[in-house]
């Protein structure tokens, strides 16, 4: 690809994911709240007048109107720019990581997936049956068409995912009397597995597990919380999946290599 035509690429890319993360936002906010998120359209939450196409535009109308609705003055969440901001960047880069290959759409897609189960789950802990199940069927079909695992890795992978998190579901049911993770994570570490493969999805598992535990520390010793504070274990996984298939390969190579291979 010339020069020229990989630059206008990248445009295209930038401008589609700021749209796509606008989209997210609606889904963010209003899925979980069992609202649609194709009708009505959007409006201020705080005096529920119609946002207008200008206020409308992706990152660009929140600094011009300084987080702030037009109409009413009520603080708009920062959330909503870095969310479109998120989708167009991190697009961009599995661009370049992945290249126009049916793995770099997989890659996109499924990013901009994580960043709203992310967003749902660190609000309301809680990851939609709509987003997660759908995710699984994109990493096996993608895997089947050349996607980042192959089929096989893929199918196994989604198997490991949904094994591992239900056993510490039924053990942590059996010792202390409750859940430790919820389904909804069952789910979406079957639908990581399903597109990264069984080898990358334990270390997903292990980056987003070592997360949990310092944050989860770190509120503890700060007195925000205690050993029994429930964690939005999805929010963490989405962070460590979308930082695992934006790492250059030789960087994951020596991951792989430095976590999982015994010395000779």
């Amino acid at each position: 690809m010339a020069s020229w035509q990989h630059d206008v690429v990248t445009v295209y890319v930038l401008l589609v994911g700021a749209v796509v993360g606008s989209f997210l936002n609606v889904v963010i906010h209003r899925l979980p709240r069992g609202r649609s998120v194709v009708r009505p359209r959007s409006a201020c939450p705080g005096c529920q007048h119609p946002i207008r196409w200008y206020d409308n535009v992706p990152v660009l109308s929140w600094l011009v109107l300084q987080g702030k609705c037009r109409d009413c003055g009520s603080r708009i969440s920062i959330r909503y720019p870095l969310v479109e901001a998120a989708a167009a960047l991190l697009g961009v880069l599995a661009l370049h990581r992945w290249g126009l290959t049916v793995a770099g759409a997989e890659v996109v897609l499924f990013t901009w997936i994580s960043i709203a189960l992310g967003c749902i789950d660190l609000e309301h802990q809680l990851l939609p049956d709509v987003l997660t199940y759908p995710s699984i069927v994109l990493g096996l079909v993608a895997s089947w068409q050349g996607g980042v695992a192959t089929l096989l890795e893929s199918a196994i992978g989604a198997a490991v995912g949904a094994a591992i998190p239900t056993l510490v579901i039924l053990a942590y049911k059996w010792l202390r009397g409750v859940e430790g993770m919820g389904w909804g994570d069952v789910k979406y570490l079957t639908a990581i597995g399903a597109v990264v493969g069984v080898r990358d999805c334990l270390w997903v598992l292990v980056m987003a597990a070592v997360a949990g535990a310092l944050v989860g520390g770190a509120l503890w010793v700060s007195g925000r919380g205690s050993g029994k504070t429930a964690l939005p274990f999805g929010t963490f996984l989405a962070g460590a999946v979308i930082l695992w298939l934006q790492l250059p390969e030789p960087w994951q190579a020596l991951v792989r290599r430095v976590a999982f291979e015994m010395p000779s």
